[in-house]
């Protein structure tokens, strides 16, 4: 059977990155079983003869009407698929998905009848938000950093911002690549739609959002930058989990010192 990446090399790309950012989190540990999904938004890179491709399943709902999506295609971790799988394999443990055009229903296409992932609906709704702030943002992704989860665990540092500045003053790149910080999402029901709606929310002002005692979400404008938000903030989770296992509370950078990053590098304050 040919493949929908036969003979469109920016497609391919796409999948080969969405591929090597589920084998970076397969690696880190980020990953366990199938957790983690990864949704790709490719309509930019669909031709008229995928466009005529019929589902070779029957079309599902996702829950919410999003009419923005009406036409768009998306590439997504299938759903009880691992990460280290797709790392491997991607067209048989991802699935290409057609939004259809009443808003509120998608349909699988291409190579396999793959499910997408079960957090299909909060992805999109996502991507929809996405889509209404003209952000260029394309990618979603949602993974169980390790040390950024168990600074999750306590109470004070889920107020606004607190846990920002902590990882902010670790070490200076993070505030330079991940400037506009952390938003938080108090525990809720996985894959329901309150928790989806909760982290929309919060991407008005953040573009990584970390789900109380589960994992974060980071969107941007491919599946690198979103997966290097979440590496650079762990990193720093890390070096402040470090220094308390040293027996000692890290000073972190004083106020000023971020000011002066944040002027250097025209950062926001």
């Amino acid at each position: 059977m040919k493949s929908i990446l036969n003979d469109r090399p920016l497609l391919k790309e796409e999948v080969d990155k969405v591929a090597e950012v589920a084998g970076y989190l397969w690696q880190k540990g980020w990953a366990e079983r199938n957790g983690g999904n990864i949704v790709v938004n490719v309509t930019e890179y669909v031709d008229e003869e995928i466009k005529n491709m019929p589902a070779i399943a029957p079309k599902s709902g996702f829950g919410f009407k999003l009419p923005n999506l009406a036409g768009c295609y998306f590439f997504c971790k299938g759903t009880n698929k691992r990460m280290r799988d797709l790392a491997r394999k991607p067209m048989e443990n991802g699935s290409f998905v057609r939004i259809c055009d009443d808003g509120e229903n998608y349909e699988v296409i291409a190579d396999n009848p793959i499910k997408p992932t079960s957090e299909i609906a909060s992805h999109l709704l996502m991507h929809s938000d996405m889509i209404s702030k003209g952000n260029n943002y394309k990618a979603s992704l949602h993974t169980h950093p390790i040390e950024l989860v168990a600074m999750s665990h306590k109470r004070g540092f889920l107020e606004k911002d607190v846990l920002t500045k902590i990882l902010w003053s670790m070490i200076p790149e993070t505030k330079a690549f991940c400037p506009r910080g952390l938003g938080i999402v108090e525990y809720k029901m996985p894959s329901g739609t309150e928790l989806a709606t909760k982290t929309v929310e919060e991407l008005n002002d953040y573009d990584v959002v970390l789900w109380e005692k589960h994992g974060v979400c980071s969107v941007s404008n491919d599946i690198f930058e979103a997966f290097d938000q979440v590496d650079v903030l762990n990193k720093s989770a890390l070096i402040y989990i470090a220094a308390k296992n040293m027996g000692f509370e890290p000073e972190g950078m004083s106020d000023e010192q971020m000011k002066e990053l944040s002027i250097a590098f025209n950062l926001p304050k």
